[in-house]
């Protein structure tokens, strides 16, 4: 006959369930196995769990509390992957006052206490609606028209493109829809409003030629910048379930969008090609550039639900960064070197800005970099390989992955040499 656990038993159940929907808040917010273990854990000690120990993937947790003889081993799902970096502060804030008073003054969190507040951040609505969420996408995108060597047809019609596709795909995600078939919709979008709005002026006189190169651009906010690190990052602390898996999910993202990008070319004979440089004044571009890393920055960070403090931190960070990086690649540095140096710079600048905004670290540095990941390089890596051209989508995906991989290891480095746990494998 089964017996009933005892009381000792169901309270370690309680707590166990505690840290797990810990994981669980964390996991689907988009933060690396990494993280998502650290808070579990931590969370566990401020409630009195002896030892927490998880494995996490990139949708699924399983984690074994320990207290006394009697442990406890649970399994999580979390089929919806996004970022939510107001979540993932909150979480942060959390875990860290409630570590803090068990650690200093001996005082156990009860799981009533526990839930509530996190009932309190899941319940939390996203900060900003689907129209400024849109908006958001749109100066993010547009900035990066600009540092794609776009001008300012290029830039209006990349505002206008990336706001419309990031709307549907809000609005698709939102009612559930298989994320794949959303990015494909939301790039194809993105990539016929931009080449009808160009079109458009120059039928009616306004402009003299089809500014056709920036189309790319405006599918550039389906980039899974936030994937791409996060999972190289949890690669460099030799968690490779994970790692592959967001690898993999970023992958097929990003896949999904070059291929909706291909067939768009396709449809209206165009080519994904690099557009000549701008020609402008040395010192205007470089008023230009600043202005638009800062607002590239500040756009994708306010689409991943940052609070103003937090984004204009991590736009701060990202821009002086990404300048340096454009100066480097302009005097002949190799493109991936001037990638890990900037990106080096950035975990340091993190290093430094987070604590003092009381934010987590990846708050800061991972918006910081998500505007130097190669997205219109790899964009035509797919678009050449889809269309036969195996040589230049060779050239191109190389491109792009040596790019990532210098980034990750920049923003690696200089974790191991700010953080002490992560200068050591365990």
């Amino acid at each position: 006959m089964p017996t009933e656990p005892d009381d000792d038993e169901l309270e370690l159940i309680r707590r166990s369930g505690v840290a797990l929907r810990v994981g669980r808040l964390s996991l689907s917010a988009g933060t690396g196995s990494y993280r998502v273990k650290a808070s579990m854990a931590r969370m566990a000690r401020a409630l009195g769990i002896d030892r927490h120990e998880a494995h996490v993937t990139l949708t699924e947790i399983t984690a074994t509390s320990h207290r006394g003889r009697s442990f406890r081993t649970e399994v999580t799902e979390v089929r919806s992957v996004g970022i939510n970096a107001d979540r993932l502060s909150r979480l942060e804030a959390l875990v860290s006052r409630l570590e803090d008073r068990k650690l200093r003054d001996g005082v156990e969190t009860t799981v009533e206490e526990a839930t509530a507040a996190l009932d309190d951040i899941a319940a939390r609505a996203p900060l900003y609606p689907a129209l400024l969420n849109a908006l958001w996408s749109g100066i993010a995108c547009a900035a990066f028209a600009f540092l794609n060597n776009g001008g300012p047809v290029e830039v209006i019609g990349v505002f206008v493109g990336a706001s419309l596709g990031q709307a549907l795909r809000r609005a698709l995600l939102h009612r559930g829809y298989n994320q794949f078939g959303v990015t494909m919709l939301a790039a194809a979008l993105g990539a016929f409003t931009y080449l009808g709005f160009v079109t458009v002026l120059h039928g009616v006189g306004a402009i003299g030629v089809r500014h056709e190169a920036g189309y790319v651009s405006a599918v550039l906010f389906l980039i899974p910048g936030f994937a791409l690190v996060t999972g190289a990052l949890d690669l460099a602390k030799l968690d490779f379930s994970a790692g592959v898996a967001r690898l993999v999910y970023a992958l097929m993202i990003l896949t999904s969008a070059a291929l909706a990008v291909w067939g768009v070319s396709s449809i209206v004979g165009l080519q994904p090609d690099p557009p000549p440089p701008l020609g402008l004044d040395s010192g205007l571009l470089l008023a230009l550039r600043f202005v638009a890393s800062f607002l590239g920055v500040l756009g994708f960070a306010l689409m991943f639900n940052s609070p103003w403090r937090m984004a204009v931190g991590a736009a701060t960070v990202g821009m002086v960064a990404n300048v340096v990086r454009l100066e480097l690649v302009d005097a002949g540095v190799v493109v991936q070197a001037a990638a890990a140096l900037v990106a080096l710079l950035v975990g340091l600048l993190a290093a430094v800005v987070a604590p003092r905004l009381g934010v987590p670290r990846i708050t800061i540095s991972v918006p910081a970099v998500v505007i130097m990941v190669p997205g219109v390089t790899a964009y035509r890596a797919v678009f050449h390989l889809s269309d036969g051209q195996t040589t230049s989508a060779l050239a191109y995906g190389v491109q792009a992955a040596l790019v990532v991989v210098a980034l990750s290891i920049g923003l690696a480095v200089a974790r191991m040499l700010t953080d002490r746990v992560w200068a050591f494998e365990r």
